[in-house]
């Protein structure tokens, strides 16, 4: 295992883009395996040697910018992906309720009955049920 240490100091390694990548070739290789498309399964190969490619390469500058430009693509994606998994997760113990004036999402206990929700952006008061 020393050899590959020693063969990996200096290259860039993986990262976001290349997980992303492998995960884009897993699921064209197997939507060619179940389409029974030669065309897909050969597409699929495209996606796996760009990622291993970046992962053993030695301009390390580049690879980074390369991820950093992936990471503000899909940011809005990611941040809203997560929101939603919060969302389900407290779906038990909070309600959540948009603000009729700025629509900002408020979160507010569940079981507390009808309560005076105030927006802590605008200050808008309204009576809901929890």
């Amino acid at each position: 295992m020393d050899w590959f240490k020693n063969f990996m100091t200096g290259r860039y390694g993986g990262d976001q883009l290349s997980i992303f990548l492998v995960i884009i070739s897993l699921l064209l290789s197997l939507t060619g395996q179940f389409a029974e498309s030669a065309f897909l399964f050969a597409l699929s190969h495209i996606p796996l040697f760009v990622a291993i490619y970046r992962t053993f390469s030695r301009d390390i500058q580049k690879r980074s910018m390369e991820n950093y430009k992936f990471a503000i693509l899909f940011s809005p994606l990611y941040s809203k992906i997560k929101t939603t998994e919060k969302r389900i997760k407290d779906a038990k113990i909070y309600k959540y309720f948009n603000c009729v004036t700025c629509k900002t999402t408020l979160r507010v206990p569940r079981g507390k009955g009808k309560i005076m929700i105030t927006c802590p952006k605008c200050k808008t008061k309204v009576m809901k049920k929890t």
